[in-house]
């Protein structure tokens, strides 16, 4: 005689829960956004107000007012090389060609009005104001 045996009920198979996880990594995540933004505010508003970006074929900010002794970063954010030089006198300072993310400092101890451009692109233009 043929014994018909119950059969066990299917297995339920847990499904990973992908928007579970995601919602808990933004919470995880933006608990963390407040403190991040105040750990880092000094050190942007530091280097911001002396740092000229060279974005988009251009000087940016095209005229940056310093005091006498301030360091001036140009920050090259565009795809192609470019240079920093002083229009007046080019041996006062004068970049190396700056691939993108690439910086040049220059300190400013007398003061005036210091002109340059980027001899590469001479239509590239700016105007550092030291008093």
């Amino acid at each position: 005689m043929r014994s018909f045996a119950k059969a066990a009920p299917p297995r339920r198979v847990r499904r990973f829960n992908v928007m579970a996880l995601g919602t808990a990594l933004l919470c995880a995540a933006l608990a963390l956004l407040p403190v991040a933004p105040a750990a880092f505010a000094a050190d942007a508003a530091q280097s911001s107000s002396n740092t000229v970006n060279i974005d988009n074929f251009a000087f940016s900010p095209a005229t940056l007012t310093v005091a006498k002794g301030t360091t001036v970063t140009w920050v090259n954010r565009d795809d192609i090389a470019h240079t920093v030089v002083n229009d007046a006198n080019p041996r006062a300072f004068k970049s190396p060609p700056m691939d993108s993310d690439d910086k040049f400092s220059f300190t400013f101890s007398t003061p005036g009005t210091y002109k340059y451009f980027c001899s590469i692109h001479p239509h590239m233009t700016g105007v550092i104001v030291v008093k």
